[in-house]
């Protein structure tokens, strides 16, 4: 008895099971391109290296999932969380994560071309090396975010928070600040080519432009 016990447990715990013709469930979610995946509980779940496009995660929880080599281009993640999961070298382009949580996420590397994540929620998340550009990040809390050697190129980041952010060595060329808050953050070595920083406030902030005191806009309002 004990043995069909543990037999029935483990199948509603819901671990990766394959199906008859070889597709992963994983709680309900048949992760092929295109399926439905919205609010399923994928917390810590291993998706590395799968073929995610278009994948509808709205809502889901993937906190702490490893999503390493996934390629999630026109998935959307919106209102996903996706906090501590590790996304190293994924593809999200196009893909849609508005107010999606990544706190302390690691997206080191990923391709993100054209991704729309505006009210996006990532403090402390890793973007070392990304390819974001023509994202679309404007509204977002990214409060000690890493775009260390990231390239940011007409990336829009208007209204986001990046106080303590790291912004080294980043590819700014077009890049849209407006009226966001740099505060005490570093962007040595950036190239800013053409970036634009009307109403954007720097106070402390390490190497960013001079002369911004001029257009710098009213905290109190």
């Amino acid at each position: 008895m004990i043995r069909p016990l543990l037999t029935t447990l483990a199948l509603s715990l819901s671990l990766a099971v394959h199906a008859a013709e070889g597709d992963v469930q994983i709680n309900g979610c048949t992760l092929v391109p295109g399926a439905d995946c919205s609010g399923k509980d994928l917390r810590n779940a291993d998706l590395s290296n799968m073929d995610l496009r278009r994948i509808n995660f709205n809502g889901a929880d993937l906190s702490g999932a490893d999503l390493r080599h996934a390629n999630l281009d026109l998935a959307s993640l919106e209102e996903t969380n996706l906090s501590h999961a590790n996304l190293t070298r994924a593809s999200l382009q196009q893909a849609r994560l508005r107010m999606a949580n990544l706190y302390k996420a690691r997206l080191v590397g990923i391709n993100a071309w054209g991704m729309t994540a505006p009210a996006v929620r990532a403090e402390k998340a890793n973007f070392m090396g990304a390819n974001l550009q023509f994202a679309r990040l404007s509204g977002g809390k990214l409060m000690h975010a890493s775009f260390e050697a990231a390239d940011l190129e007409m990336a829009w980041f208007n209204k986001t928070d990046m106080t303590r952010a790291n912004i080294r060595d980043a590819n700014l060329q077009e890049a849209k600040f407006g009226e966001a808050n740099l505060q005490k953050a570093v962007m040595t070595g950036a190239r800013r080519h053409y970036a634009t920083f009307v109403g954007t406030y720097m106070e402390g902030c390490k190497d960013c432009p001079h002369g911004w005191e001029k257009n710098i806009y009213s905290k109190a309002n």
